[in-house]
């Protein structure tokens, strides 16, 4: 067994995050990730084959050359630099590489909250035993943000630039003032969702600590809640807005931008979804395509690793 390559396999193991282009399935992302870990893996190098030498029985021997059996010309030299013998000794090639194939054919690799085709930007991958920590994360109850682009002047029945157009209206009314009032009251709605779905007091003290904390979210399952959303760009017909979101969906947020044209009194429609933050996890940490390595993942989970040590409270002894 190749202990280099198992050592190696231990430092890809937990959690990273990747960035995923758009019109790519997240199937295809994880399945590149996991055959680029593998061939890392596996193209550890090894210690050398042992040679097996087979005697006239066909049984395993020991072969010695001395230095009078060699042709004319070929000597075996000593560390004295004199005539010496040399003994090869009996072995097996059943630990070559040619021999019993890759170490690793197959790794667990694992997918946080996925990312539709359309959609781009932060997938949180995990790999080995970091899956029990990714399934973690999917169950708590973390903000994601996003970016998104949109265009007024057309409504579509997908609700993004792939659909098929059902409607066209005119946008030359709509102001950043205008689109920032219904964003308001739009967040304003969902803040109560949010309040609802708590299944906390909120005229306890609990409830206050929570909400300053930003601890404040749904219990159990809930529709899709905005926690956060603004105006980033606004040159009409194109606009910007980005927003922390719980329990979406792509295609919900591409709806709120369908129904924002609707309450602005024309149409609109998502012309890009983009997540720019996935729980503890950012845009900037993102391995882009090209750093798809086993070398550069297990760079990247070090410094996951040590970075969730360092933002860990001191034990009260300690701090003081």
């Amino acid at each position: 067994m190749a202990i280099r390559a198992i050592r190696k396999f231990r430092w890809v193991e937990g959690l990273f995050c990747v960035y995923k282009p758009p019109g790519v399935h997240w199937k295809l992302v994880r399945d590149r990730i996991e055959t680029c870990i593998l061939e890392g893996v596996d193209g550890t190098p090894s210690l050398a084959p042992r040679v097996g030498l087979l005697g006239p029985g066909g049984g395993r021997t020991d072969l010695t050359l001395t230095a009078g059996s060699l042709p004319p010309g070929v000597e075996l030299l000593g560390p004295d630099r004199g005539p010496n013998d040399l003994t090869l000794s009996a072995s097996s090639l059943a630990a070559h590489p040619l021999v019993r194939g890759p170490e690793f054919r197959r790794i667990k690799v694992g997918v946080g909250h996925r990312l539709d085709a359309s959609s781009s930007g932060v997938l949180v991958i995990g790999v080995g035993r970091g899956n029990k920590p990714l399934n973690d994360l999917y169950q708590m109850c973390c903000t994601r943000d996003y970016t998104l682009e949109g265009e007024f002047g057309f409504a579509t029945d997908n609700f993004s630039r792939t659909g098929r157009i059902v409607e066209r209206s005119t946008y030359d009314h709509i102001t950043r003032d205008k689109l920032e009032k219904v964003l308001a009251m739009l967040q304003q709605a969902n803040q109560k969702a949010l309040l609802i779905h708590s299944n906390v007091d909120m005229r306890s003290q609990e409830a206050y600590e929570m909400a300053v904390t930003g601890e404040l979210g749904p219990q159990g399952k809930s529709p899709p809640i905005l926690t956060g959303l603004r105006v980033t760009g606004f040159q009409p017909p194109f606009f910007t807005l980005e927003l922390q979101c719980l329990n979406e969906t792509q295609r919900y947020l591409r709806k709120v931008v369908h129904e924002i044209g609707l309450e602005l009194r024309s149409t609109a429609s998502c012309t890009a979804v983009r997540r720019t933050r996935d729980g503890p996890f950012t845009v900037d940490q993102a391995l882009t395509r090209g750093q798809w390595t086993a070398a550069q993942v297990a760079l990247t989970i070090q410094h996951y690793n040590n970075s969730k040590r360092q933002s860990r409270p001191l034990p009260a002894a300690a701090a003081l």
